[in-house]
């Protein structure tokens, strides 16, 4: 494992590439449409390359192989995003790429086996956002307020910072996951199809919207005790969601052209936020019990504080980011749902020993039903070279979960850093992650470990 990532830290860091926050990368690929640059098409592509090695879950089979352990490099994220305005007042926005490409899993649909289209293989493009927006109120500087509109598949899905997260440039090597409590359920990747505004009044930044969520169906485990019964996503003829975030911005404004929040500006901003957001929707899960099925609502709360400032002296390029968030979520009784990323393991029906409850290889209990605190944290480390050069960030997050299924809390942690190439814009990342492993409601076993590399570039 040493080996291994020795190599890739020599390989990777003789990569230049252009950065966010340099001047070298200024606006990127834009290309503009007159002589102004009021009309304008810009285009937005990043890889996100993992290689890892990950502690499995007891019951693992990986390749139909009894694993405790695995190791691969996989493709986290391939994207694609282009955006265009040829009035002030209009913008199309489109977003499309691939996820979680391992060698054993994220193949197109029906791949498996051995061949041309086996077990992980040519996965499936797709869009991520495609909408449409009408400034009704341009923003001005001699206007506080402004206003636009907008539809189709989109990333205003409201609740917190993190639930409109851009991957482009987190402090942590990826987010939570459970920021994205809808994921592949009722959204589309983290989207919804629907109707949105957003704007500004002064330093106060809003963004609402109104969803049709996507169908789900998955059938309720009949009980006969109404404390044990186990809601799950069903929601029949969908009712429509609504979600919405708000947030005062103390110090310098962070741009709401397009929704994605920075996760670090590297010490090219201060910015101190704080914010409040809710998703809501009807009927939203079910659960049965002596045979009788009941509807439930969802109701997500959220409320979050962030801050990137520059510290110390100013020729030391010395910056602080953190951020942290609390959420309430109730998705009915006992709801739970376990998610590992890029899971490359099977279960093992030959297995005799205590199973984790989440499932086999990397999964763990990620969203449910009861509160979850998060907290992370990171530090620039001071440079004075005015040439460019690998700047280190080193970073930490604390994540606390007490899910109602679970009868027990859970505390887990990440520790890792970024090795900034070129900014954001080319970074290699390292990051060791605990996960609790539950072996039955109130029993938690142990904690495994995971180990990732990431060589992120964005252009």
């Amino acid at each position: 494992m040493k080996k291994h990532t020795t190599l890739l830290f020599l390989l990777f860091t003789s990569i230049v590439a252009f950065a966010q926050g340099s001047s070298e990368y200024s606006s990127g690929m834009k290309f503009n449409l007159n002589e102004g640059g009021s009309k304008y098409m810009r285009f937005i592509v990043w890889n996100q390359i993992w290689f890892r090695s990950s502690q499995m879950n007891p019951g693992t089979l990986v390749g139909n192989e009894a694993a405790s352990s695995a190791t691969d490099i996989g493709n986290r994220r391939l994207r694609f995003l282009a955006y265009s305005q040829i009035s002030p007042r209009y913008m199309i926005v489109t977003h499309f790429g691939i996820n979680n490409q391992s060698f054993a899993s994220g193949g197109a649909s029906g791949t498996t086996g051995t061949g041309g289209y086996g077990s992980g293989k040519k996965p499936g493009l797709f869009f991520h956002d495609a909408w449409n927006e009408y400034a009704v109120v341009l923003p001005q500087k001699d206007k506080k307020f402004s206003l636009s509109l907008g539809g189709g598949l989109h990333y205003y899905m409201g609740l917190s910072r993190e639930t409109m997260a851009s991957t482009l440039n987190f402090l942590t090597i990826d987010a939570p996951i459970f920021n994205w409590p809808l994921i592949e359920n009722s959204d589309q990747f983290a989207r919804q199809m629907g109707l949105f505004a957003k704007g500004k009044y002064g330093k106060f930044e809003y963004r609402l919207s109104h969803n049709k969520p996507f169908v789900t169906n998955v059938t309720p485990t009949n009980v006969n005790d109404a404390e044990n019964a186990i809601a799950v996503d069903n929601n029949g003829n969908a009712k429509w969601s609504t979600a919405g975030y708000f947030e005062y911005q103390f110090l310098d404004q962070e741009s709401n052209l397009l929704p994605f929040k920075v996760g670090s500006y590297v010490g090219t901003k201060k910015v101190f936020n704080i914010g409040a957001g809710f998703y809501t929707a009807a009927n939203a899960t079910k659960s049965s019990v002596n045979n009788q099925i009941q509807k439930h609502d969802m109701n997500l709360f959220s409320a979050d504080i962030f801050l990137d400032l520059p510290v110390g002296k100013k020729e030391k390029k010395m910056a602080v980011t953190a951020y942290s968030v609390y959420y309430n979520y109730d998705f009915g009784p006992n709801y739970l749902r376990n998610i590992g990323i890029m899971n490359v393991g099977a279960s093992d029906p030959n297995f005799t020993g205590n199973r984790a409850i989440a499932g086999p290889g990397n999964v763990q209990a990620t969203i449910g039903t009861g509160t979850i605190w998060y907290t992370q944290a990171g530090f620039l480390i001071p440079d004075k070279n005015e040439k460019p050069k690998v700047r280190i960030q080193p970073f930490g997050a604390f994540t606390y979960k007490d899910f109602d299924a679970l009868k027990k809390s859970s505390t887990q942690f990440d520790v890792g850093t970024n090795f900034l190439l070129d900014g954001q814009h080319s970074k290699i990342t390292a990051q060791y992650s605990t996960r609790p492993v539950y072996s039955a409601p109130g029993v938690k076993e142990n904690n495994k470990g995971e180990f990732v590399v990431q060589l992120q570039i964005y252009l």
